[in-house]
């Protein structure tokens, strides 16, 4: 990872990674974050989260855990 890609999206089903990718911008990642729900969103047990790699948070996931 180079330092410059602080936006961490990962993709999961049934809690094993599949895809995952940095980007440098939020706006670019919660962009593809959207475009993941909307490609593979349909998929059992998928999840997709965006993490903020510097400050270690979880900006969103979906589905909504909640």
């Amino acid at each position: 990872m180079k330092s410059r890609d602080r936006f961490h999206l990962t993709l999961t089903v049934a809690d094993r990674p599949v895809i995952h990718g940095w980007w440098g911008g939020e706006a670019a990642a919660r962009l593809k974050f959207s475009r993941w729900i909307g490609a593979y969103g349909s998929l059992p047990k998928v999840r997709v989260t965006l993490t903020d790699e510097q400050e270690r948070t979880v900006l969103t996931s979906w589905p909504d855990p909640h």
